[in-house]
């Protein structure tokens, strides 16, 4: 043994390190601290958890949760390296869980090992958006009607879906608070009742670009909070008094309707096949809608003119070939009625 060598001050035994020797300063160091117990707060009606104060939606159960909620009570020495937490879960009632965990580690390169238990509380709280749908909080009602029309079956829930989808984007983004609190459909229209402004702009604009027409907002000033002035905004959606796939009248033709730009309705001609644009007032009347057709038999074709048998009165009828469809004896095709005359639609 040399004068040089180095002598741990702790226990005396020689170390090839200056200070203490390798076990005296595992010995003298704190590796790991942990918490008794740690609480998960989670809601009871949409199944939210918090952390801190954020709500965050999630799909994941109990028994998922745990082994992970058991980790976090753990905290390492900076200088400890390869740790690894082995968690078994114990439940002793519906509010509490108990969870044995055994760690290991390695600290200045020499194994090291532990074991304990920790306390899991399951606590209940109502979140941010569930507290305010029970409590009927709302930011504004989107309203949708039909321009000199009641609003037909397939908008009605074409609006309720489109809300949806707008609903599931904004939650799935993080935006808890653009939430839907009710949809109802009325004589006049459907009425949805949203949470945030944002989500209320977003379906007026949604419903606009795929049904057409267009909306308005009409705010309301209902109170003040910390200095700031709180509105609930009404957004009028008003859908064009022709609706996609209507067939009209114009004169002596009918026009299969595509869409609607300002006042006047861009349309198929069902006589030739070609695309018209006609003004709103040129029309005669509505005489139905392609989406509801009926049936038909095609009884014969000749050249271009074809005999198509009325399903209502089992008569046949001839009728010019539409030029925008090929024909055929024995064919079905899609038709509406006009009094006693029969219209081909796509």
């Amino acid at each position: 043994m040399s004068i040089r060598d180095n002598f741990c001050p702790k226990c005396g035994q020689p170390t090839d390190q200056p200070g203490l020797c390798t076990q005296c300063r595992i010995g003298s160091t704190p590796w790991y601290t942990c918490d008794n117990r740690v609480i998960h707060t989670e809601c009871p009606s949409c199944g939210a958890m918090k952390r801190v104060n954020t709500w965050t939606d999630t799909e994941q159960s109990r028994v998922e949760i745990a082994p992970d909620l058991a980790r976090s009570a753990v905290h390492f020495h900076e200088d400890v390296r390869k740790a690894d937490i082995d968690v078994v879960i114990e439940d002793i009632t519906t509010n509490r869980s108990r969870a044995r965990l055994t760690i290991r580690g390695l600290l200045f390169k020499k194994p090291v090992e532990a074991a304990f238990t920790v306390e899991i509380v399951w606590h209940k709280e109502q979140c941010d958006r569930c507290n305010r749908i029970s409590g009927s909080y709302y930011e504004g009602v989107v309203q949708v009607r039909a321009d000199d029309r009641a609003l037909s079956t397939f908008e009605s829930q074409m609006a309720s879906s489109i809300a949806q989808e707008v609903e599931d984007s904004l939650q799935a983004g993080g935006e808890r608070l653009s939430f839907i609190s009710d949809v109802a459909p009325n004589r006049d229209g459907v009425d949805i009742t949203i949470g945030s402004q944002h989500i209320g702009q977003l379906i007026s604009q949604r419903i606009v670009t795929q049904l057409g027409g267009r909306y308005t907002t009409h705010p309301k000033l209902v109170g003040e909070k910390n200095g700031r002035q709180l509105y609930r905004i009404t957004y009028s959606v008003r859908l064009p008094r022709f609706q996609r796939f209507d067939v009209v009248k114009v004169k002596t033709r009918y026009l299969e309707v595509e869409r609607v730009e300002s006042r006047y309705i861009r349309a198929l001609d069902l006589t030739d096949g070609i695309q018209k644009s006609v003004r709103e007032t040129d029309v005669e009347r509505i005489i139905g809608n392609a989406r509801l057709p009926e049936t038909a038999l095609v009884a014969f074709a000749d050249g271009s003119t074809i005999g198509v048998m009325d399903p209502r009165t089992q008569k046949t009828r001839e009728y010019r070939s539409p030029p925008w469809m090929e024909v055929r004896a024995g064919d079905q095709v899609s038709v509406l009625h006009d009094g006693d005359d029969l219209v081909i639609v796509r």
